[in-house]
């Protein structure tokens, strides 16, 4: 059900846990500025509504089904470029934040930020700013010219990332090569370009990484 108020900011929620577009529906009814124009509980079925839709802004999870927040946010900004999304997740901003912000999204915030922070989120990047926290700017500023002090996982492309994560997350190769609509084989390539630029020999390896780098939950 959505919420209607007259000149609002309208939003428009995407995420698989009934309970987090609820809790945000509360957030966003507290708001006299804010109302929802819509929800999806997946990638494909946001972005399917959100053609036809009239919003200001989209809230989207980055771990969905079918597809995730990533590929979700680089579809949109092919037929919306200037619609601002803001990417919600549980993984850590350092991390996460900086390729979301590369990729096009206005902002990127923790779910644990999100009751402090979500309203204030939400306005600036309607009025075309971008939200991210102290951290993650600071983050931003002092990686400038600094290319060769990245983290491994950092030169990896966006789909290598993709991949990456899905590995560290346990899934085999056929149910990531299914997620993101690949054949098994290019899964495997990248799978292989993966290790080779990370200087590692196997999927243990990149599960050890993911974990001692808080890149998995």
């Amino acid at each position: 059900m959505t919420s209607k108020k007259t000149n609002s900011i309208k939003v428009f929620i995407a995420d698989d846990h009934d309970v987090v577009r609820q809790g945000i529906k509360t957030i966003i009814s507290d708001a006299s500025d804010l109302s929802v124009a819509g929800e999806a509980e997946n990638g494909e079925d946001a972005l399917e509504k959100i053609r036809g839709l009239d919003v200001d802004v989209i809230i989207m999870d980055y771990d969905m089904p079918k597809k995730n927040g990533l590929d979700a946010l680089i579809e949109l900004k092919t037929f919306r470029p200037k619609l601002p999304v803001i990417i919600l997740s549980v993984f850590p901003e350092d991390h996460y934040g900086i390729r979301f912000l590369k990729a096009g999204a206005s902002g990127y915030l923790g779910k644990s930020n999100v009751t402090r922070q979500l309203v204030e989120a939400i306005r600036r990047v309607a009025n075309g700013g971008k939200y991210i926290s102290q951290t993650l700017a600071d983050k931003l500023v002092s990686g400038l010219n600094k290319d060769s002090e990245k983290l491994p996982h950092e030169n990896l492309t966006d789909r290598e990332f993709q991949v990456f994560h899905l590995i560290a997350t346990g899934k085999r190769l056929k149910g990531i090569a299914e997620d993101l609509h690949l054949s098994v084989n290019t899964v495997s390539t990248y799978r292989s370009r993966i290790l080779e630029k990370m200087e590692m020999k196997s999927n243990a390896d990149i599960i050890h990484y993911a974990i001692k780098n808080d890149l998995i939950k």
